[in-house]
């Protein structure tokens, strides 16, 4: 059955989510900063994603934004970085990741190909919003979907429902793409054709489902299309 709608995961699929702290780490004066960005980028998104399921896991729902903060300042703390300034810096960043360079030109592909494209993710709204604005692909998006609406991070079933309640989709008629393993093998055991952007070169989650396709980047999309 053909795909009709390419639903695309945010953070570390679209949008680079370690460009906060590379571009906090450029600002002169912080050189403490620029020996350990990339730990704490990773340490900093680690965290993020473990506060998502643990709170995900014991019914403790917060905004995307308050376990983007929790996980900062655990990361921070891990590295000796007791800076409030630098703090909000790396968080007012976060509201203006950049988009990945083959991000605009890939959704222009298939909006022009007739597919639909959305975006569905932990983010809040206002997170979403922000980062859509500052990458300037909005009008590629037929929708930008939040886990706020159902009250449960990723990759719970009722997440992945949002798809077809928003667009009237059978679960083969998706394309979902994430750089997350976890969040690809989760949309492929709810039944959406799944594409894993491995952009670390990551062995595969040993999971139940695994994604159908496993690319380094997104460019080549269209063509499994």
């Amino acid at each position: 059955m053909a795909i009709t709608t390419c639903v695309f995961d945010a953070y570390g699929t679209l949008f680079d989510v370690a460009a906060a702290a590379r571009g906090a780490a450029e600002t002169p004066g912080r050189e403490t900063l620029a020996a350990v960005w990339q730990a704490l980028a990773e340490d900093w998104r680690r965290k993020q994603l473990e506060y998502s399921w643990l709170r995900a896991i014991t019914g403790e729902h917060v905004s995307f934004w308050q376990v983007t903060q929790d996980g900062l300042d655990w990361a921070m703390e891990r590295h000796g970085l007791d800076d409030p300034a630098l703090r909000e810096a790396l968080l007012a960043l976060y509201w203006e990741l950049a988009a990945y360079p083959e991000v605009p030109a890939l959704l222009a592909r298939l909006t022009e190909a007739g597919k639909r494209c959305a975006i569905l993710s932990n983010g809040s709204p206002d997170m979403l919003s922000g980062a859509v604005e500052s990458a300037g692909i909005g009008a590629y998006l037929d929708a930008v979907l939040s886990v706020e609406e159902v009250g449960v991070f990723k990759p719970a079933r009722a997440v992945y429902d949002m798809v077809g309640e928003r667009f009237g989709t059978a679960p083969f008629e998706v394309l979902f793409v994430s750089s997350n393993g976890w969040d690809a093998a989760g949309a492929a055991a709810y039944g959406f054709r799944t594409v894993w952007v491995n952009r670390a070169g990551l062995p595969l989650d040993r999971l139940p489902a695994r994604p159908q396709h496993v690319l380094s980047e997104l460019s080549p999309i269209p063509e499994l299309l």
